[in-house]
């Protein structure tokens, strides 16, 4: 059993940064792959980005390559998810999740265990 909980969002404007970050319970945290996607009103929840469980690959959607950064602290139990150049098309509620032993998973459907999310609001 893992339990997620993510931290970090906010109001920022277009422009600026936000780190998430999310925390896991467990100690077997460094076997799992972790996920963040993220849900805006009226729209299904999107993929952005994953990390392997021991960091060596990472994987981005389109709409967020080059602007977010994905990382973890096994030591710490914890996923970061670095955003930067935020724009409004980023506002939605991010959530991580966790799935065992599958390298940099995608699809929602691939994940085992969500956090609750966290807000993320860009201003124009």
């Amino acid at each position: 059993q893992v339990q997620l909980v993510e931290s970090g969002g906010g109001l920022v404007q277009a422009g600026g940064s936000l780190r998430l970050s999310c925390a896991a319970s467990g100690r077997t945290f460094s076997s799992y792959s972790m996920g963040w996607f993220r849900l805006a009103p009226g729209k299904e929840r999107e993929f952005v980005a994953s990390i392997s469980w021991n960091g060596g690959r990472t994987v981005y959607a389109d709409s967020v390559k080059g602007r977010f950064t994905v990382s973890r602290d096994n030591a710490k139990n914890t996923v970061y998810l670095q955003m930067n150049s935020l724009n409004v098309e980023d506002t939605a509620v991010y959530s991580c999740a966790a799935r065992y032993r599958v390298v940099v998973p995608r699809r929602v459907d691939d994940y085992d265990y969500w956090g609750q999310g966290t807000q993320v609001t860009v201003s124009s």
